[in-house]
């Protein structure tokens, strides 16, 4: 019987003295599973509860060559995992205590990515694996309604520590190649997107301190940082999609333009819908009226025009990469900036949010995802 503190595993590479996980070894346990030099004493019931893989390994019998001796620390069989210490940590944590969640920042995606794929590779229960990615969808959501939410706290963090909003929640790189592993497809619109906002130097040539950098992301694995030839083609080509989809979102500004006999129309259904019972909601509409000065708000919208395409073609400013940003900015406008004319700036929040809608189910087309 080996004991552990004299334990030296050899190779012909390396030596390397095996130590105990500081959680993970209890002493009434019935297997040692060995990760690089890391040795974690747990029970094979708990394993077996939990994943088909070790299931079916041990509802086997597995042979041995007749003249090799089977491996055995602390009167335990020893199983070598070709993973890393850290990610069958979170493995076995899994097994034993349940999936656990912090907020969803980098280091909370080193272990929800290292939780995801143990499971998915040592097939443990469907349950645990849902739970796991429920937990990664609140930032990398398939609704426009939950990446405007995953957005405000982007800003929120951005105010409130002065880093840039990229920092807070994992690289997306490392989310798109996190997705391919395990099968998880509907991870992969918002992270392509999240990364298509990034110029091709910060993605390809990222500087210390940026949100891309490998330095400024904590992660198991030395790939999590580089995209696969495929990929790195659809983001090129979603990029430019996404840049003609700013171009023509801008082109399209005029068509929420004041239109006479459009805000009479719906000064009428308004004035009908009073008696329903959406009546609170209809008097509000009401309350802004109709446009009594289609000319001025038609030149209003035309130097609104102008003025996007100055800022978002021209001089490229924040947003330039981001068509649901520039659209969400291009609804406010007309309100912040210009006449008080309230049918004409609810009209043009109104189509604004419609053009949000329909960039957002876009964004799988651009990037080749269906």
């Amino acid at each position: 019987m080996r004991r552990l503190q004299h334990i030296v595993y050899s190779s012909s590479m390396e030596q390397s003295v095996l130590v105990r996980h500081p959680e993970f070894w209890f002493s009434d346990g019935s297997l040692v599973l060995r990760a690089g030099s890391t040795l974690f004493r747990i029970h094979v019931s708990q394993l077996c509860r939990k994943s088909v893989f070790f299931r079916d390994m041990f509802s086997l019998p597995q042979p041995l060559p007749a003249d090799q001796e089977k491996e055995m620390i602390d009167d335990c069989p020893v199983l070598d995992l070709h993973d890393s210490p850290q990610d069958v940590a979170y493995l076995v944590k899994v097994i034993y205590d349940g999936p656990s969640f912090a907020n969803n920042d980098r280091n909370d995606f080193v272990a929800v990515s290292g939780m995801l794929r143990l499971a998915n590779k040592y097939l443990v229960e469907e349950s645990i694996r849902s739970k796991v990615l429920e937990h990664i969808r609140v930032v990398w959501p398939s609704t426009l309604h939950e990446w405007d939410a995953r957005e405000d706290i982007a800003r929120m963090y951005e105010t409130e520590t002065g880093s840039m909003r990229g920092h807070r929640f994992p690289n997306p790189i490392a989310v798109i190649n996190l997705a391919r592993e395990i099968g998880a497809e509907e991870l992969l619109a918002a992270a392509f997107y999240d990364l298509s906002r990034y110029s091709y130097a910060q993605i390809l040539e990222p500087s210390p301190g940026d949100p891309l950098h490998p330095d400024s992301s904590p992660t198991t694995t030395s790939l999590a940082h580089t995209l696969s030839p495929g990929d790195m083609q659809r983001l090129a080509l979603g990029k430019e999609t996404a840049q003609h989809a700013i171009n023509t979102l801008i082109q399209n500004m005029e068509y929420a333009s004041p239109d006479t006999s459009h805000h009479r129309l719906m000064h009428q259904r308004t004035r009908s819908a009073t008696n329903s019972r959406h009546s609170r909601s209809a008097s509000a509409t009401l309350a802004a009226g109709p446009c009594i000065t289609p000319a001025a708000c038609r030149k209003d919208l035309c130097e609104l025009v102008e003025l996007a395409k100055q800022h978002y073609l021209m001089d490229r400013e924040r947003g330039c990469a981001d068509p649901l940003y520039v659209a969400e900015e291009l609804g406010q406008l007309k309100s912040a900036e210009f006449s008080d004319c309230g049918a004409c700036a609810r009209d043009l929040e109104t189509w604004a949010a419609r053009e949000r809608e329909r960039l957002w189910k876009a964004i799988p087309d651009w990037f080749r995802l269906r």
